[in-house]
């Protein structure tokens, strides 16, 4: 087994099989979305013929949202996946929301929760996309004030409840959405059995080969829930061992096409490196310091031949590109093109 080629493969980083971000987002069943500009790469490198107009059309159209889904971070999904994955991620996701606000010393009680949450959905609704500002203001108008930080956290338990999700998409601020409006009613009779099989199949074949402790950390589920997704897929998966590691690989696992000798520019927060626990298969851990801190800040990161090898720094005229690994003279030119016509196009 070669996990590398096989991770390039399955998280549609090598020979993309898919056209739509929507497509691309249905695959992964959820992907990271914690930086709002370079969210749009890290889906539509993934499509064969990137482009950032075909991302703002899904997204605005609501056929992929984003919400704070697992672990108290931004993720994006489809509408078809939304209601499902909300019913199976809420309550750990709540958890983790009142833990942290536990350490801030912040309390909200649940009559605040329910007024507020009401003015936001109406502000929402009203305006198709909201932003905070117009949070701040519609609260201001019922004599309601308060920090940017608590108003943060009503809005995070808001998405989380399934009440609201993102809006229309804006070069550099995030908008909300009344979730009704623009993916639809929460639908009766979801099984939660059904939903986790589904989750977990979809982190598998984006992510494969992954081990149990990569799916438990991704999902934030509990080790017993994994474990349990893991069954209800039967012989759709099976595990396979790799220098005395447990990974699991599905029955349709892509392993053949990967050309070699190609860089990737690769954005934070990407599905390649946060989406696992252990990250060492493509990052030196003597270098995992380049691509993110103990704080789980992330970094622009290059890749060749799957190998995370560099930094670059997306937002400028011309590629900026510094190695940390390895002897890099080959020509970035090429990636750093596809690159910019993704956002010309």
């Amino acid at each position: 087994m070669n996990p590398v080629s096989i991770r390039l493969l399955n998280q549609q980083l090598a020979a993309p099989q898919f056209s739509d971000a929507a497509e691309v987002v249905g695959h992964f069943g959820a992907m990271q979305a914690q930086e709002y500009r370079l969210m749009r790469w890290a889906v539509e490198m993934r499509c064969r013929r990137p482009s950032a107009a075909r991302f703002k059309a899904a997204f605005d159209s609501g056929r992929i949202v984003r919400l704070h889904l697992m672990r108290g971070t931004w993720q994006l999904v489809t509408a078809e996946d939304y209601w499902p994955f909300v019913e199976l991620c809420s309550a750990k996701a709540a958890a983790v929301t009142n833990g942290w606000m536990a350490s801030n010393k912040i309390h909200i009680p649940e009559e605040e929760y329910l007024r507020y949450r009401e003015i936001l959905a109406r502000t929402a609704s009203d305006l198709g996309s909201a932003t905070k500002e117009d949070f701040v203001q519609a609260l201001a108008s019922k004599g309601i004030t308060m920090d940017a930080h608590r108003l943060s956290y009503h809005i995070r338990m808001a998405e989380i409840s399934g009440v609201l999700c993102s809006g229309d998409l804006l070069p550099m601020k995030a908008t909300y959405a009344l979730t009704e409006d623009k993916v639809g009613r929460r639908p009766g009779g979801i099984d939660r059995d059904e939903a986790l099989m589904r989750f977990t199949l979809k982190y598998f074949q984006s992510h494969q080969p992954a081990t149990l402790e990569d799916f438990q950390w991704w999902s934030g589920l509990g080790k017993g829930e994994c474990l349990r997704g893991i069954e209800l897929l039967g012989n759709k998966i099976h595990p396979e061992r790799w220098r005395g590691r447990e990974f699991f690989i599905t029955d349709n696992c892509r392993t053949r096409g990967l050309r070699k000798g190609g860089y990737l520019l690769i954005p934070p927060y990407d599905e390649y490196l946060i989406g696992y626990k252990s990250r060492d298969i493509v990052l030196s851990p003597e270098f995992s310091h380049k691509a993110h801190n103990n704080s789980g800040i992330f970094q622009p990161v290059i890749a060749h031949d799957g190998l995370i090898c560099g930094n670059w720094t997306p937002f400028r005229p011309e590629i900026e590109a510094t190695f940390f690994t390895g002897d890099h003279t080959s020509d970035l030119q090429a990636e750093w093109l596809r690159y910019r016509k993704f956002q010309e196009k």
